[in-house]
C-alpha cells in the first residue's frame, strides 16, 4: 500500500511539473489521474487494498466537513434565536473501535464537531463519556456515533 501511494504522489508531482500549474485544483486532479493510472495499470491488482482505501478516505473527510457544517449551523442558530433549544446532556456511547488510535480519532472528531465534546473514556476502553448541547433521544444520538463517526473509522482502520 504504500508503494502504491508514493507511486501516486510522485505520478502527481510529475504531473504539476509538466503542467506546471502548482495549483490546488492541478494537484488534485493530478493525485485523481494518477490514481486512475495505477489502477488500470496494476490490473491484476485492482482488489488491492489502496484502491478500497482511497474511496473510503475522501469519503470520510466529506463525512466529517458535512457534519462540520450541519453543526455550525445549529449553534449559529442557537446563538442567533433569542429562545435557547437547546436540552444538554452526558452519554456513555459504548465504543466498537478497541485501539488507542481509533478511540482517540473518534474522541477527537466528536471534539471537533461543535455542541459536543468527549469528556472520558472508561478504565476498560469500552464507553466513551460524550456531553452535547443537543440530546433530545439518548439511543439516537448514540446511533449517530456509531452510524457516522465510528463506523467509518472502522472501514477505513479495517
Amino acid at each position: 500500500m504504500k508503494n502504491r501511494f508514493l507511486a501516486n504522489l510522485l505520478l502527481t508531482f510529475i504531473w504539476v511539473a509538466l503542467t506546471g500549474g502548482f495549483t490546488f485544483p492541478n494537484i488534485l486532479f493530478g493525485f485523481l489521474l494518477s490514481y486512475f493510472i495505477l489502477f488500470v495499470v496494476t490490473r491484476g491488482s485492482g482488489r488491492a487494498r489502496y484502491f478500497r482505501l482511497v474511496p473510503k478516505l475522501v469519503a470520510f473527510v466529506f463525512y466529517f466537513l458535512y457534519q462540520l457544517l450541519k453543526a455550525n449551523l445549529q449553534v449559529a442558530w442557537e446563538v442567533g434565536t433569542p429562545k435557547l433549544h437547546m436540552t444538554p446532556g452526558i452519554v456513555g456511547v459504548p465504543l466498537d473501535v478497541k485501539s488507542d488510535a481509533q478511540i482517540t480519532l473518534l474522541a477527537n472528531l466528536i471534539t471537533l464537531t461543535p455542541g459536543t465534546l468527549s469528556l472520558d473514556v472508561s478504565e476498560d476502553k469500552k464507553i466513551l463519556y460524550v456531553h452535547s448541547m443537543y440530546i433530545t433521544n439518548r439511543e439516537e444520538f448514540i446511533g449517530d456515533i456509531k452510524n457516522g463517526f465510528e463506523k467509518r473509522i472502522l472501514e477505513i482502520s479495517s
